[in-house]
């Protein structure tokens, strides 16, 4: 990376850090058990718990982490997302300080379909009297019976979200020659220098 077009900075904290990584592991983890795990599925209710947590950090995080994890620091208007798609095609590495537009969307999106599949599954009651969520009363027949199928088609784009993230982190790797993952394991990245 030449020095002239970018810096190398700290822009992921550990705690964002830590979040990405324990998340990506409970949601695979969680998808795997919901789609072959066991017929019981407490331990899929005890990682959904944790997931839960995770993204509760993550939304206050939104408001009161450093600059790089705030919402306010990296969610674009339409503008914004259309210019940075103009040149995504070029093979040259971005150097955008943390989530670019389009990564940002997909931090949004990932949070909403994770809060939907939650939220779901607290209220899911497949009629199978063991894999009851703990708000399905609460909820009412109606919607905890919905639920099931709320949360297959959240688990679907899960499984989309989570196949287009690698393939979009492959991308950047082999076109753009751009590492996305080892700033999140350091928390260093190349950026564009705007001191010139």
């Amino acid at each position: 990376m030449a020095a002239e077009q970018a810096r190398r900075v700290r822009v992921w904290d550990p705690a964002l850090r830590a979040f990405h990584w324990l998340l990506a592991t409970l949601v695979i983890a969680n998808w795997l058990l919901g789609k072959f795990g066991p017929g019981v599925m407490t331990i899929h209710f005890w990682l959904g718990y944790a997931i839960l947590a995770l993204l509760a950090f993550r939304v206050v995080w939104g408001f009161v982490g450093p600059e790089h994890a705030r919402f306010r620091n990296f969610l674009r208007g339409p503008r914004a997302v259309i210019s940075y798609l103009r040149h995504l095609h070029e093979p040259r590495p971005s150097l955008w300080p943390g989530h670019n537009p389009m990564g940002a969307l997909s931090v949004v999106a990932m949070l909403g379909v994770l809060l939907w599949q939650v939220g779901s599954g607290l209220v899911i009651d497949p009629e199978d009297f063991a894999n009851i969520g703990p708000l399905a009363d609460l909820a009412g027949p109606d919607i905890s019976h919905a639920a099931v199928g709320w949360h297959d088609i959240g688990a679907t784009l899960v499984l989309v979200l989570v196949l287009l993230h690698v393939a979009i982190i492959a991308f950047y790797r082999l076109w753009k020659h751009e590492d996305l993952v080892r700033p999140m394991i350091t928390g260093w990245k190349w950026v564009r220098r705007t001191d010139k």
